[in-house]
């Protein structure tokens, strides 16, 4: 699998709700940064990014960019209730794996998350 079908096969799976889709895509020393969360690992992705899924209808790619190791993907999302957002991902892939992933959706610059911890939007 080229690295752009890697990227879409594990965005896929939440809209499919097929984790055991996306569990062989993401390494053990994976790591997951957004404006919220700051360098979580596998462990803290699944419990805290999985639940998503739930409310994940439609993933509509708009571009893929394949550079070394990583792949950069913009999507427009569509949840089940109908609202719509746009993200872009930088994912970074090594061995037909995802050890890294920064999405970008507006957060600021450093990061308000401390290492490790996430901001919770509530």
């Amino acid at each position: 699998m080229t690295k752009t079908e890697i990227a879409h096969q594990a965005l896929q799976a939440y809209v499919d709700g097929d984790r055991a889709a996306l569990e062989p895509l993401i390494a053990g020393t994976f790591r997951f940064t957004s404006p919220y969360d700051n360098g979580l690992d596998r462990q803290t992705y699944f419990t805290r990014c999985w639940p998503f899924h739930e409310i994940t209808q439609k993933i509509d790619f708009i571009r893929a960019i394949e550079q070394g190791d990583e792949v950069v993907v913009t999507y427009d999302m569509t949840q089940v209730s109908g609202e719509t957002s746009r993200n872009t991902e930088v994912l970074t892939i090594r061995d037909g794996q995802i050890t890294q992933v920064e999405v970008y959706f507006g957060w600021t610059l450093p990061h308000a998350a401390s290492p490790g911890g996430f901001i919770d939007p509530s």
